[in-house]
């Protein structure tokens, strides 16, 4: 039985005395005008006695309304609760699943036609450390050419500054090449495809090769300067195409030993020039034009052996839509007609990125979520080239000479840079995948930094004991074995760690552009490099690998504090890890979150309001497995309800001033707060 507040209580009791005092008035009195007079009173009492229990039952009934929708609510948030418990248990069974998916894709092998496919499109890798270092061994048979051309021009003999100048020149503006190759990359990568892109690329290859080769015969260095910037194109668009294409194709627990690929073939073009280029071979007058002229191989041989590889499914798959192609190419690469795993993680990988997907420049670097990976690989690119490496690949000779060598020796030694880095990169494609990617790199970078100060020490020790024969030679095996070092330590980690990890720390959508971005800093520090370390060389003297060894210093700690390891990582797992805001994100969260990510994706576009027409609900049906459909319709059931159950509430209100409009005043008793688990999604 309800009771009745305390003021109508009151009023009663008060009513109650007035009428016993009216009557026991009647009793004693005994006219009639004053028994007509009280009852009177007594009759407006009793109305209003009766107007008083009228209201009293209007707020019992109010009250009882309240109760009954307190209950309605209380019910639904255990609802939701026991919805949140299902979601969970989904959520469970789906990571169990992916984490079984990725056991698969890890068992991967390494099939015969995923070699050749590899070693296709390194050829492009290959083309590019040939260029880079073709320039070094020739620099003084070059250099008498432009004596030559300009005196039979001009009447007149080049001064020695501006031989250099000119000499700097060849050697930079193949790096403003590699700029603008690198720039274009990502769009003709979009276009055309990273297959297509490599293809039409070798046009390039062989036209620049060709202008270089008859810059002889032609007598003009201009030529020269034509051909090293076109071929300075190509190159920049390798370093662009060819690691998004192999991380693309390579399986998982392969990709780390397959991306450095791209630095064995560099090294292995790098090495290949040396050793053409000496005295011997053809490192003569006559035999220079040749030399730089072979850069046409590559090029050939590449486009005869890239038409037989498969276009990169994860192309096929995301951009393009084309399913059934994709599959094609990956049974090819895998031998195996069991490419389900394959096709699962490109689309979770896909839905993962739909909000990103065909992301220009701009808004990659405007966006908050991929500004850390961008800032990540654009410091690696950084971290390979403001090394101090490139100064070794174009100036080796001239370094070595200046450290009291011979320039037979200085030659040799020049080789002996290139063999050593071909050898070091074989050693670190099992570590890379063994020992990770971050760890590679902060060894490699430690290590640069040490022997970058005993260089410094060595050019020290030839100005201060200079006199002395003893010392001379003993300064120059130092300067030798620390340059050679300074080169291993290099090729195990800043060598093919950037390029690698710049292709993975991108989804297929933003890749391109984030590879553009990366490759033309790359492309820009080589330049810097390469044009201004003589003037540096000259200015500091001695000191010239300091800067070096402070921008080694930067680096490392970068690497130690930002960059995340993403060995044996799904491309969504390395999402994940940026999507938390935190690059050193626990591997057991970055691996539940990229689970969620094949639903949460679709959650995220569920209606706040009621839709409107040619809104679409989202399918379940699109999702690969029968997890990922079940925890959809759990999830999505759930925010339906929730929806319908607590919209009613005007938008920018509270539920309490809500009740307090439709029941008046008095607001309802407080909800209490539903107790979820701590770890619920």
């Amino acid at each position: 039985m309800v009771s009745l507040p305390p003021s109508l209580q009151k009023q009663v009791s008060v009513m109650s005395m007035n009428l016993s005092a009216k009557l026991d008035e009647l009793q004693r009195g005994d006219r009639h005008l004053e028994t007509t007079v009280a009852l009177c009173e007594i009759r407006s009492q009793l109305q209003e006695l009766t107007k008083s229990v009228e209201s009293c039952q209007s707020e019992v009934s109010e009250v009882k309304r309240d109760m009954v929708a307190i209950k309605q609510e209380l019910d639904t948030v255990q609802q939701v609760k026991e919805e949140i418990e299902e979601l969970r248990e989904y959520v469970d069974r789906l990571e169990e699943h992916s984490h079984r998916r990725k056991l698969r894709l890890l068992e991967q092998g390494l099939t015969f036609f995923l070699s050749y496919s590899i070693f296709s499109a390194v050829l492009g890798m290959l083309q590019f450390g040939y260029n880079t270092g073709v320039i070094n061994a020739p620099e003084t048979n070059i250099e008498y050419f432009m004596k030559d051309v300009y005196k039979s021009r001009y009447g007149e003999d080049l001064q020695e500054e501006a031989v250099q100048r000119l000499y700097s020149l060849a050697v930079s503006i193949f790096a403003i090449g590699g700029m603008l190759g690198g720039f274009i990359g990502g769009m003709v990568a979009n276009r055309f495809g990273r297959k297509g892109g490599l293809l039409l690329n070798n046009i390039l290859g062989i036209g620049g090769g060709c202008l270089m080769g008859c810059t002889k015969i032609s007598n003009s260095y201009e030529m020269l300067f034509f051909g090293r910037f076109i071929i300075g194109v190509n190159c920049g668009l390798n370093t662009s195409l060819v690691p998004m294409y192999i991380s693309e194709i390579a399986p998982l627990n392969l990709r780390g030993g397959l991306g450095t690929v791209n630095q064995l073939a560099v090294t292995v073009g790098l090495l290949l020039s040396q050793v053409l280029g000496i005295e011997q071979i053809l490192g003569t007058n006559d035999g220079w034009p040749l030399l730089v002229g072979l850069a046409v191989c590559p090029a050939l041989l590449q486009l005869v052996l890239l038409p037989v590889c498969p276009e990169s499914p994860r192309y096929l798959l995301i951009t393009k839509q084309w399913e059934e192609e994709a599959r094609r190419a990956l049974r090819r690469l895998r031998a195996s007609n069991q490419v389900e795993e394959d096709i699962e993680e490109m689309r979770a990988e896909e839905r993962a990125q739909q909000a990103e997907s065909s992301i220009s420049m701009m808004e990659l670097i405007c966006s908050p979520t991929l500004r850390s990976p961008l800032i990540i690989g654009v410091v690696m690119q950084l971290s390979q080239q403001l090394s101090g490496i490139n100064a070794v690949f174009y100036y080796s000779t001239s370094l070595f000479t200046s450290s009291g060598l011979s320039d037979e020796s200085a030659k040799f030694a020049t080789i002996g840079i290139g063999a050593i880095m071909v050898g070091m990169t074989l050693v670190s494609i099992p570590l890379m995948d063994r020992t990770g990617r971050r760890t590679l790199h902060l060894y490699g970078l430690g290590g640069m930094f040490i022997f970058s100060i005993f260089i410094t020490i060595s050019f020290l020790i030839k100005e201060f004991f200079g006199y002395v024969q003893e010392m001379i030679d003993w300064m120059s095996y130092l300067s030798v074995v620390s340059t050679l070092s300074f080169v291993v330590f290099f090729a195990v980690g800043p060598g093919s760690i950037p390029w690698m990890i710049t292709a993975e720390l991108f989804s297929q959508g933003p890749r391109p552009a984030a590879m553009s971005i990366a490759v033309l800093v790359n492309w820009m520090a080589n330049f810097l490099v390469g044009i201004g370390f003589p003037s540096m060389k000259s200015t500091l003297e001695n000191y010239t690998f300091l800067p070096f060894s402070v921008f080694l210093a930067i680096f490392w700690i970068f690497t130690y504090k930002k960059v995340p390891e993403t060995k044996n990582k799904t491309f969504e797992e390395i999402l994940a890890l940026f999507r938390h805001g935190n690059g050193r994100t626990s591997l057991r969260d970055s691996r539940l979150y990229g689970s969620m990510l094949n639903c949460v994706n679709a959650l995220e576009h569920l209606p706040g309001t009621e839709q409107t027409a040619g809104e679409e609900k989202p399918q379940h049906d699109s999702f690969s497995n029968p997890f990922e459909q079940q925890l959809f319709r759990s999830a999505y059931g759930y925010c339906s309800r929730s929806h319908h159950s607590f919209t009613t509430v005007p938008a920018g209100s509270d539920h309490s001033s809500h009740h307090r409009r439709e029941t008046g005043d008095r607001p309802p008793p407080p909800l209490p707060p539903p107790r979820f688990p701590n770890n619920a999604v």
